[in-house]
């Protein structure tokens, strides 16, 4: 078996290189928010209606025609997904102009806009970057897609296909994950804890240090920044990239331990987005729960453990013994469970673990990917049922 991934290395473009990476962004955007326009006029662009707007545009313009077709193409495909997923997606909205101060360069090319000679990339236009080859690519590249991150690093990034890791069956039956604040997950099994590191809370005061610079050195509107204000800009951009660096780190390490050491994953399908307005905005973005889950339920997939998302509603609420279900909401502030049905007492995050993997477990039959399940308790015992369906259609056995 194989699979598709990605591999991204640094590049290392020179003056020239650079500047045509960027003319080619700038016809690139052009055409994004021309597209753009086209579906705030009330037509929708499909990609036929954008194809055809492309060729009417480079016969009639001749800087879209200094451009690689390749790249303008692939921003028309990406702009005409992004439009179907905001109708299909709940929550997403629909795709935004990109401006030239705020956006960052993206180009993609496919297989006949670019290839690899003598360990550089050759675009189109004759640009030629070194590449900073840290491991050997396992096939023939399908695709790149080249960017600038906020530091002004250039990257590429290689969709290949090489064969699947067979994963070792782990001794560990399951394994329950509950998300928070003071500890980033709690686990069935405290051996696994990811506890709340605050990569962020300890570059605090050097970011402070560089947005005050900047705040110093800011210029009126309608000047150029100058050079002392774009050097303290890139220096509380350099920190932030550190410490984001770290909790990705941190979060692969963890994710592969849990899976190597279990078969049953059930995570709590918890959405921090909502934390952001909160006044706990700032300690749940250091905790970076969302880029902890991408990363576990990644790997639990990829490896071929059964990885089950559950819904976190009354998780914490509900005994994982009895079942009873407390009658208030239990504030913050109260940090341990008490079940005043059976006397069960525990961490609330513990608690919570327990219960969403018991949901899981009732569950298991031909459970096989991500998918989400809810619980039901009755008769004195835990069902766990598909979200949707009817509490009369349980999915595996007491």
């Amino acid at each position: 078996m194989s699979e598709t991934v990605r591999y991204t290395y640094r590049l290392r473009p020179g003056r020239r290189a650079e500047a045509a990476l960027l003319s080619e962004w700038g016809r690139c955007r052009w055409l994004w928010n021309e597209a753009v326009h086209q579906q705030k006029t009330g037509r929708k662009p499909t990609m036929c209606k954008l194809s055809k707007l492309l060729t009417e545009a480079r016969g009639r313009n001749a800087w879209l025609r200094l451009g690689s077709q390749v790249a303008e193409q692939q921003t028309l495909r990406t702009y005409a997904a992004a439009l179907d997923a905001s109708f299909t997606v709940k929550g997403r909205g629909r795709p935004k102009a990109k401006k030239r101060k705020t956006s960052l360069p993206s180009l993609e090319y496919t297989t006949r806009g670019f290839r690899i000679k003598h360990g550089r990339l050759c675009l189109p236009g004759k640009v030629m970057v070194p590449v900073v080859w840290s491991r050997d690519l396992p096939s023939e590249p399908t695709s790149v897609r080249v960017y600038r991150d906020n530091l002004g690093h250039w990257y590429a990034s290689f969709v290949v296909r090489r064969a699947a890791v067979a994963a070792d069956e782990p001794a560990g039956a399951g394994i329950g994950v509950d998300w928070g604040v003071k500890t980033t997950a709690a686990t069935t099994d405290p051996v696994f804890d990811l506890p709340h590191l605050g990569h962020r809370k300890r570059c605090a005061a050097e970011r402070a240090r560089a947005q005050r610079a900047m705040a110093r050195r800011r210029r009126a509107k309608g000047l150029a920044p100058s050079k002392g204000y774009l050097d303290a800009k890139r220096r509380a951009a350099r920190v932030e990239k550190r410490a984001a660096r770290q909790n990705t780190h941190d979060a692969r390490q963890w994710a592969k331990r849990v899976v190597d050491h279990h078969n049953l994953i059930a995570v709590e399908d918890f959405k921090p987005r909502f934390l952001a307005k909160t006044r706990m905005a700032r300690k749940a973005a250091d905790a970076a729960i969302g880029a902890c889950k991408r990363e576990l339920i990644y790997r639990g997939a990829r490896a071929g453990r059964t990885v089950v998302l559950v819904p976190p509603a009354y998780t914490t609420m509900t005994c994982s013994q009895c079942g009873t279900r407390t009658k208030e909401r239990l504030g913050l502030g109260l940090r341990v469970f008490e079940c005043a049905e059976c006397g069960y007492t525990a961490d609330r995050d513990l608690n919570a673990a327990r219960m969403i993997l018991a949901t899981a477990e009732r569950g298991r039959a031909s459970a096989d990917d991500v998918r989400h399940t809810i619980a039901s308790f009755r008769d004195g015992g835990w069902y766990a049922v598909r979200a949707g369906n009817p509490p009369d259609s349980s999915v595996g056995s007491r």
